[in-house]
């Protein structure tokens, strides 16, 4: 992960609402840098108070809770759910899982470390929680698009996927 964990924002206001990390392994990540950037994402995106809770687990429970919420039988990288929300109050509970096990493979294959591939996951999280969305291939591009300007905010480049594409990069 980059040393440095300063953002800079694109919004006049911050997220003041606490974000809760707990981990089932021992994994190597970066709290602060995480939580910042997390705190960026919901301060971009209105949001000002609230609670996130972010859970870094192993395959069989993040497949475990994908079956039990969405009748989806399998591991997958990341899950995330908006618990309560309150626009009005720019207030927001969510919760957002991820596998570090699924990050630890997948970072091999993309050449890049486990802890980054981690933050992209939670990134992707944290933006499905503020509404945005990538069942189709317009939102998919969008999604990958602000994946990618909240990595470059702390230093790093999204790397090509499997199928040998350039990264998509911040506009």
């Amino acid at each position: 992960m980059p040393e440095s964990n300063t953002l800079t924002s694109n919004s006049p206001h911050s997220f003041q609402g606490s974000i809760e990390i707990n981990q089932a392994a021992d994994f190597e990540i970066d709290e602060p840098l995480i939580g910042a950037i997390i705190s960026q994402i919901l301060a971009d995106a209105g949001i000002r108070d609230g609670n996130i809770s972010i859970a870094i687990v192993d395959d069989d429970t993040i497949h475990r809770l994908n079956r039990q919420f969405l009748q989806h039988d399998y591991a997958t990288d990341v899950l995330s759910f908006v618990l309560d929300a309150d626009p009005q109050r720019q207030w927001l509970e969510g919760e957002i899982i991820a596998s570090y096990q699924t990050a630890t493979r997948m970072a091999g294959e993309y050449g890049w470390s486990p802890s980054a591939e981690l933050l992209l996951y939670l990134i992707h999280g944290a933006l499905h929680l503020t509404g945005m969305d990538d069942a189709s291939e317009k939102q998919r591009r969008q999604m990958q698009e602000a994946e990618s300007r909240y990595l470059l905010r702390v230093g790093l480049t999204r790397p090509p996927d499997q199928t040998g594409e350039e990264p998509i990069t911040a506009p």
